[in-house]
């Protein structure tokens, strides 16, 4: 299940612009990986080193510089102070529980979201913060750990396919957001299919299980819908930004990835709302299974308090009792009993108790 919250407490009484990485350690060493590209060009290669990467700011093609691993806090900062990254936005991203936004620094941009991806052996979905920083010919991305949702993006640009090669590096930043946006709508087709799977449980046979995997799904969208709230705004204010860096040929992109984030908000406010749902008929469905046990065994203590009311008497220590001496009392008194019994069964049908 996805974090709700980070642990800030290691950056208490620290100065703005300190570099401490804030949040969980996902990979066992930082790797680097630089793809440049133009239309005739492409070059892509893993580095050993920071360093092996910073004649790329130079380069008169678009590079696309992703750092996997964000523990290895002098890895940041050498490139941050290479391309010119100011120190708090270096901290924002240390910082894994950053809310999603976007800041316009005039020489880049520094976009924050929240990349999912589900986990079919878990039958949950992952999460980790990437950080995006667009320059005039660049793009930085930085993530928690390797493995990530951008493969087919690769694929595109190592093919030459659709018009990435002959972009710029907005258009590049731009691909990066729209892979991270997809693969939300596949994150929500998985969790629709649980959807179902716990409505067709609770309609046969609710179970403590049941209410406890729909609240985990719920905590699950919880987290989707706080990350995609706010980059409706990112997007947004990308659309609106004045700046060179984002060109008017990316306008219309934008727009359409807006229109992407305003879907998966619809449906994630659906699947609360069926959630929610979901929640009050899981607790009808007990409720009425317990009024109906209860009336079962409510009709079985008022059968048997009349029964246990003659018998009680019957059996009282009296010296004085007539029918104790009567050979057909006792048989008698069983037919009384069962004229009872039968007499409760017939009035309980009739008022439709039964």
């Amino acid at each position: 299940m996805p974090t709700l919250f980070k642990k800030t407490s290691s950056k208490t009484g620290l100065s703005p612009g300190t570099l401490v990485h804030v949040g969980e350690r996902k990979s066992e060493s930082v790797t680097i990986t630089v793809m440049t590209y133009d239309w005739e060009t492409f070059v892509e290669r893993k580095v050993r080193s920071v360093e092996e990467c910073l004649p790329c700011k130079e380069s008169p093609t678009v590079t696309w510089i992703n750092v996997d691993g964000l523990h290895d806090v002098s890895v940041i900062e050498t490139i941050g102070k290479h391309f010119g990254i100011h120190p708090l936005i270096q901290e924002d991203i240390l910082h894994t529980g950053q809310r999603p936004k976007m800041e316009d620094a005039d020489s880049y941009i520094l976009v924050i979201l929240k990349m999912l991806r589900y986990d079919d052996n878990a039958d949950k979905a992952q999460t980790e913060q990437i950080s995006i920083i667009l320059g005039d010919n660049f793009v930085i991305s930085f993530q928690e750990a390797e493995g990530d949702v951008f493969e087919p993006l690769r694929g595109r640009i190592r093919g030459g396919k659709g018009r990435i090669r002959g972009m710029g590096a907005n258009y590049l930043a731009y691909a990066i957001l729209d892979s991270v946006v997809d693969h939300y709508f596949v994150v929500l087709e998985k969790w629709g299919e649980r959807i179902e799977t716990l409505e067709e449980a609770l309609t046969t046979n609710p179970k403590p299980e049941t209410l406890q995997a729909m609240h985990n799904l719920k905590q699950e969208i919880i987290f989707l819908r706080k990350s995609v709230w706010p980059l409706r705004e990112v997007i947004g204010g990308l659309e609106r930004v004045a700046s060179p860096l984002v060109s008017d040929g990316i306008a219309p992109y934008l727009r359409d990835l807006y229109d992407h984030t305003i879907q998966v908000i619809d449906s994630v406010e659906t699947y609360q709302d069926i959630l929610s749902g979901m929640t009050d008929l899981y607790l009808s469905s007990v409720s009425n299974r317990m009024n109906e046990v209860m009336k079962v065994l409510t009709i079985f203590a008022s059968i048997f308090i009349p029964l246990t009311f003659i018998a009680g008497i019957y059996g009282m220590n009296f010296d004085f009792m007539p029918e104790l001496k009567i050979w057909w009392a006792y048989p008698a008194l069983w037919g009384v009993m069962i004229a009872v019994a039968a007499g409760l069964l017939l009035f309980f049908k009739r008022k439709k108790w039964l």
